[in-house]
């Protein structure tokens, strides 16, 4: 039987249709704050951090400023990832216990920190992101119904970009039935399931493609009369997201 996430997609008391932003801070947090209204926090994926400085960040923001958690990568990625190169904090968890979503003490500990987190930021979205390695097996699925199913969501809305080879049809009958936002780059492919959209916008190999005024011009046409997010994930994604600003007026 189907479970109803009553607020799989209650997202309607955001301000504007569209919220554009980056992910991570390209620039010092009261210069970002000034231009733009909703930032993808990355710090979160690499590491646990401290509350205290997530404190400090919703205060110095203004009222309604909007933080985005990206979730652990010990929820998600294995420990074989090199991501964890980052991670300085695995002393107390199992590493074979950790990542592809796997209903363990130690994953599911991890995100009740970062629900913990969430509170701290007020955050509504949480993005899961799977690694290329996770693909559409049965055990990854049974861990991803699992994980899904304990979880307290509280009021989140839950997006999935999956890095590994899923067919649409896959991906979608998996958010369908979970409750999830398809996250993609809408420049690589289209999102097969979610009321809203949330665009992340990679720039290519290295990050390092510059938008072109012509994409820009073409994304703004692809969100038109739509309600999501369009994140910004390269290089220049301070500007470029500045830029996309003008083409949605």
């Amino acid at each position: 039987m189907k479970k109803y996430y009553k607020n799989e997609f209650n997202i309607f008391t955001i301000n504007k249709m569209i919220k554009v932003g980056c992910c991570g801070f390209p620039v010092a947090h009261s210069r970002y704050y000034k231009v733009l209204e909703v930032i993808e926090v990355q710090s979160t994926f690499y590491d646990f951090v401290n509350p205290e400085n997530l404190r400090k960040w919703r205060e110095k923001a203004p009222g309604n400023f909007e933080f985005v958690l990206k979730a652990f990568q010990f929820i998600t990625h294995p420990a074989t990832s090199p991501t964890y190169k980052r991670a300085r904090h695995l002393e107390n968890l199992k590493l074979e216990n950790l990542g592809n979503f796997q209903p363990t003490r130690e994953v599911l500990k991890c995100y009740e920190i970062l629900k913990d987190y969430a509170t701290i930021l007020k955050t509504k979205i949480v993005i899961f992101q799977s690694p290329p390695g996770f693909k559409p097996e049965k055990e990854n699925i049974k861990n991803m119904k699992n994980f899904f199913n304990k979880i307290d969501r509280k009021d989140f809305i839950f997006g999935w970009e999956s890095r590994g080879r899923w067919q649409p049809e896959e991906i979608e009958k998996i958010c369908k039935e979970l409750g999830l936002i398809h996250v993609v780059d809408p420049f690589l492919r289209a999102p097969t399931y979610g009321k809203i959209f949330y665009y992340r916008l990679h720039g290519g190999r290295g990050y390092k493609h510059q938008f072109m005024d012509e994409e820009l011009e073409k994304l703004a046409e692809m969100v038109k009369n739509k309600t999501g997010y369009v994140m910004f994930n390269n290089i220049t994604m301070f500007d470029d997201a500045q830029r996309f600003l003008k083409f949605l007026k």
